[in-house]
C-alpha cells in the first residue's frame, strides 16, 4: 500500500450520499495540508475539497453546500461526506497530502511538487 490510501467510493443514485476516507500511513508525519480532488478520463484534475491544520477549509465551486471534509485528529484519516451526489460528481477521487508547512489551499496542494499521492478511489453516481 501506498503512502496514502483512499476507500469508500462505489456507485450511488443521483441525490444519494457516500463518504470517502483517506488514511495516511504510519510513515508520514507531520503532514500539515490534505485534501481531495478528482479526475475524469480526458479533463484536467479538479480540486474538491481541501482542510488545512487549523481547519480552514476551502472548496470547489461546484460542491460548495453538498460535500464536507474533515480530518481526524493527528492527521492519520481525511474525510470527504458527499451528499446530493450528481452524475457530474461521476469521477476518480483522490487523496493528496503535504507536509512542508506552508499555505495550504486547492491551488497550492493540486501543484505543489512536494505533495503526496494516492491511488484513487471511483465514484459513480447514476441519475
Amino acid at each position: 500500500q501506498g503512502p496514502l490510501v483512499e476507500s469508500g467510493g462505489g456507485s450511488v443514485q443521483a441525490g444519494g450520499s457516500l463518504r470517502l476516507s483517506c488514511v495516511a500511513s504510519a510513515s508520514i508525519s507531520s503532514l500539515y495540508c490534505m485534501g481531495w480532488f478528482r479526475q475524469v478520463p480526458g479533463k484536467e484534475r479538479e480540486g474538491v475539497a481541501v482542510i488545512a491544520s487549523d481547519g480552514t477549509t476551502y472548496y470547489g465551486d461546484s460542491v460548495k453546500g453538498r460535500f464536507t471534509v474533515s480530518k481526524r485528529s493527528g492527521w492519520n484519516s481525511l474525510y470527504l461526506q458527499m451528499n446530493s451526489l450528481m452524475s457530474e460528481d461521476t469521477a476518480m477521487y483522490y487523496c493528496a497530502a503535504l507536509r512542508s508547512p506552508g499555505t495550504c489551499n486547492i491551488v497550492v496542494l493540486h501543484t505543489n511538487k512536494g505533495g503526496i499521492w494516492g491511488q484513487g478511489t471511483q465514484v459513480t453516481v447514476s441519475s
